[in-house]
């Protein structure tokens, strides 16, 4: 596969900051509940779940369900494919 088709849909859903900011926090917390993330994004749970759901199709996080709440966390290996890829961009 080019490496555009591979990197296109992975760069698309890191494209929004509060996505990115959303990466980070999992990054430094690899649990969180939707709620979570309302207050330090500044944004309600419905704008919050749709950023996840972008993240979560484009393989970037994983959810679990727990009950009537959602927990995310990073997928490490879609992570280091991204890793990878940007390696091939020599980024």
């Amino acid at each position: 596969m080019a490496l555009d088709a591979e990197a296109a849909p992975l760069f698309k859903a890191l494209a929004d900051p509060a996505r990115v900011h959303i990466v980070e926090m999992l990054g430094a917390v690899p649990d969180l509940c939707v709620c979570d993330f309302e207050e330090p994004l500044g944004l309600s749970q419905a704008t919050v779940s749709h950023h996840l759901k972008k993240l979560l199709d484009a393989g970037i996080v994983r959810r679990e369900r727990r009950g009537t709440w959602s927990h995310y966390s990073i997928d490490t290996e879609r992570l280091a494919h991204l890793r990878h890829l940007l390696d091939r961009i020599g980024a």
